[in-house]
């Protein structure tokens, strides 16, 4: 995920440092992608001291936080919020302290929301949308997280990011590609294909051809994690395929589809660094980038899970 505050991204990064490293001045450099000249010395800077993992997000927090709430002042605020189920405005006006430096403190303490508790008992009603619960299996091939995203096709001559959302473009939908993807949990390492549908034959075939490929890169996959389409739990070509790999299946929750949230944050990487990451000519050139795109991401691209490394590194643990 980008930094907060950050004002490139780590695509944005390696671009600075390829224009630079290629022979273009920095000023030129930082026209070109609208940053000013200390933000490209930065970049450069960082990545001849560290390589790729210098270009990685890094928190903005500080040092000291010498005006930090006090652990007591901490404490009593929490125990405020325990005891009266209030919100920050009340329990300012009890504590004599800003509703701010309350707000912050409970966000903090990791308190929930007074609309998702009992007011007279303080007891939680509602679920999170959310987990703070995370995994990560200890061996390669341990779960395969499998998703299909849905992205629209690209006309001849470019769609709207090329000629705006004009007349010129209206009405040229061409339907839809299906983007299979299939991420390994302990690696991160990722494989996928443009496919026409998500029949159940069409998540087999995917299935043997990530596995096989798998297989080319030592990792033998033993389980699969998908969410519950019809193709996945009903399909007989699906079920025959786990079955002949022998591969157990797995499904996230109905509703908890951060369960498979490898693969739902890989996708959105997919569209943020291939996908939408220029406005291509056609369907078939931003297809035929797919393979490239993976294989950076594989074996160049740094992941923040991963300590700023890529997921072939894993491989060698």
């Amino acid at each position: 995920m980008a930094h907060a505050n950050a004002r490139t991204t780590v695509y944005a990064r390696k671009l600075i440092v390829f224009r630079v490293l290629s022979g273009h001045r920095p000023g030129e450099v930082a026209k070109q992608l609208g940053v000013s000249r200390q933000t490209v010395y930065k970049w450069v800077r960082r990545f001849r001291a560290e390589g790729l993992a210098g270009l990685a997000d890094r928190s903005s927090r500080p040092h000291r936080m010498p005006r930090r709430t006090s652990v007591a002042a901490t404490a009593a605020i929490v125990a405020a919020r325990r005891t009266h189920h209030a919100g920050p405005v009340r329990l300012a006006a009890i504590l004599g302290l800003a509703a701010s430096t309350i707000g912050a403190v409970l966000a903090r303490a990791g308190m929930p929301r007074l609309a998702d508790v009992d007011r007279l008992t303080g007891e939680l009603l509602r679920g999170r949308r959310h987990s703070d619960r995370r995994y990560e299996h200890d061996h390669p091939g341990d779960l395969l997280h499998i998703d299909v995203k849905k992205l629209g096709r690209v006309p001849d001559g470019g769609g709207w990011r090329i000629h705006g959302r004009s007349e010129e473009v209206r009405g040229r939908g061409l339907g839809w590609d299906y983007v299979h993807v299939a991420i390994d949990d302990h690696t991160r390492l990722a494989y996928a294909e443009v496919l026409p549908d998500e029949r159940a034959a069409t998540c087999a075939g995917f299935l043997t051809r990530a596995a096989a490929w798998f297989a080319a890169q030592n990792v033998t996959i033993r389980r699969v994690l998908t969410d519950n389409a019809l193709s996945y739990r009903r399909g007989a070509d699906w079920i025959d395929a786990c079955t002949r790999l022998g591969i157990a299946r797995r499904f996230i929750q109905p509703g908890h589809p951060w369960t498979n949230g490898k693969a739902e944050r890989f996708n959105r990487t997919l569209q943020t660094e291939w996908a939408y990451a220029t406005a291509w000519m056609s369907n078939d050139e931003r297809t035929t980038a797919l393979d490239s795109w993976l294989s950076h991401y594989n074996t160049a691209r740094s992941h923040s899970a991963l300590g700023g490394h890529p997921p072939v590194s894993r491989l060698a643990v």
